[in-house]
């Protein structure tokens, strides 16, 4: 009993000790600021380590803040509330927790028990007359974690947990940019499909005068013809916009976990406000705010916690073990005659397996080599999407200032440009044209403008979120 106390104490010891290294971070590059906040600067790029950073709460600001739309709002809280990937989502992190205490068990004493009933004339390797045999045994078995094995893996458990976690915040972000994206996209198709209704209207009407002159012959069947054309071509931009709008609003409802059905928009696309506030984050802030960012960081976490898990399986193994129990002819004698108990320790290692553990080692070594090569293409990955959708919101401001100047033109010359027919001034031709030029002016102001206020979407998402 000395003996394997002292072998108990030396193993408590020894449980400081770890196979493996510990997780020293992950040097990145990163620069001072975005390219595209600042197209003249130069940027300065220096490298940090990753796990010397912390998250700058001072950034958050609330998500409806950002485009004041209370439909928008309604449909994104719902969204978060009831969305089944994100639900599933949730479900990853349970799964994660349980898994962490199904291996923290590992570290723990395995206790057990069996029970038996027989009968015969053969028992514990010795002939006995013929009887009845009953038994009932308690057992204990526990390896020691000298080298740290089992808490590499408890380490590896954790960092899935908080992977899960980052998964679960990713998906968030993404339900939200998904909603509020194809909630533009809504408004996109209906004043497109209002724009149509109004054209069409327009040609419709302007062709019914055509016809009264082509009967009168005042003018050629060319114009009646050109007049139909585009009559038709209206008429058959109508049901294009009334298919995509039945389509979108079945999307964001399955979003918002209904069935799918209509929706009642809220703020007119034309009436939108462009006043978005978008706080600065600078490129170093992405590495502690962008859940893919450190979801990756903590699969590198969990691989390093494998490959120290791994070294450990080549070193020798040292368990505790004890039995006890009781034993009778007859199941009222059973302990009559005191209890059996037996306790002991063993020691198991490998002495020679062809290098197969060191080649599990290996592989894990390259496991979280490939980890840290994953880490560093999701950094750069994050830093080209903000950078791209920076861009694209630099650059639709201006595109979006040209097509409302367009369509200011449009309008006053298809007005002018019927005039001028009335009048008898100029063709039919040239006022067909400028009917063209104001339709698609318009629909082109449509959607630069949704595709404008979905790139701040993407952009909260991108930045991390969280304002």
């Amino acid at each position: 009993m000395k003996k394997l106390s002292l072998i108990f104490f030396a193993g408590l010891l020894l449980a400081a000790c770890k196979s493996g290294q510990n997780y020293q971070g992950v040097t990145v590059p990163v620069t001072d600021r975005f390219q595209q906040n600042d197209p003249g600067y130069s940027q300065m790029i220096s490298e940090v380590k990753v796990d010397t950073l912390e998250f700058d709460s001072t950034l958050n600001i609330i998500w409806f803040d950002l485009f004041q739309d209370p439909v928008l709002d309604t449909l994104v809280a719902k969204a978060l509330e009831r969305n089944q990937d994100l639900l599933i989502a949730a479900e990853a992190i349970q799964q994660a927790q349980s898994a962490l205490a199904v291996q923290k068990s590992q570290m723990l004493p395995a206790v057990g028990y069996s029970a038996g009933a027989s009968r015969g004339n053969f028992a514990f390797n010795n002939s006995i007359p013929t009887s009845n045999l009953f038994t009932g045994f308690g057992s204990l078995s526990w390896e020691l974690d000298f080298w740290g094995k089992f808490r590499r893996l408890n380490e590896a458990a954790r960092a899935d947990i908080l992977a899960s976690a980052e998964g679960y915040r990713a998906t968030r972000l993404s339900l939200v940019s998904t909603v509020a994206s194809a909630y533009f996209q809504l408004l996109e198709y209906q004043l497109s499909l209002e724009i149509s209704q109004q054209t069409l209207a327009l040609r419709d009407s302007m062709q019914t005068i055509i016809e009264a002159r082509f009967e009168k012959g005042i003018i050629a069947e060319i114009d009646l013809n050109q007049a139909q054309i585009q009559t038709a071509i209206a008429a058959g931009s109508v049901p294009i916009w009334e298919r995509l709008i039945v389509q979108t609003q079945n999307l964001i409802r399955v979003l918002t976990g209904d069935i799918p059905g209509s929706i009642e928009a809220g703020i007119p696309l034309r009436e939108q406000s462009l006043d978005i506030f978008i706080p600065e984050v600078l490129p170093m802030q992405l590495l502690t705010r962008r859940p893919d960012v450190l979801a990756a960081e903590q699969g590198i976490i969990a691989q390093n916690a494998v490959t120290g898990a791994a070294k450990a399986n080549r070193l020798p193994n040292i368990s505790l073990s004890g039995l006890i129990g009781v034993a009778g002819t007859q199941f009222s004698a059973l302990g009559s005659n005191g209890a059996s108990w037996n306790i002991g320790a063993s020691l198991a290692g490998p002495i020679f397996n062809w290098g197969a553990l060191q080649r599990q080692v290996d592989i894990a070594e390259s496991r979280t080599r490939q980890a840290i090569l994953a880490y560093e293409r999701t950094v750069l990955q994050a830093y080209q999407e903000v950078e791209n959708t920076l861009a694209n919101i630099r650059s639709l401001k201006k595109e979006l200032i040209a097509r409302e100047a367009h369509v200011v033109a449009a309008v006053k010359a298809q007005y002018l440009s019927q005039e001028r027919y009335n009048q008898g001034v100029t063709s039919y031709l040239e006022y067909l044209e400028s009917q063209r030029q104001a339709f698609d002016a318009q629909l082109n102001y449509a959607g630069t403008k949704q595709e404008l206020l979905s790139s701040y979407a993407v952009l909260y998402k991108a930045l991390g979120g969280g304002w």
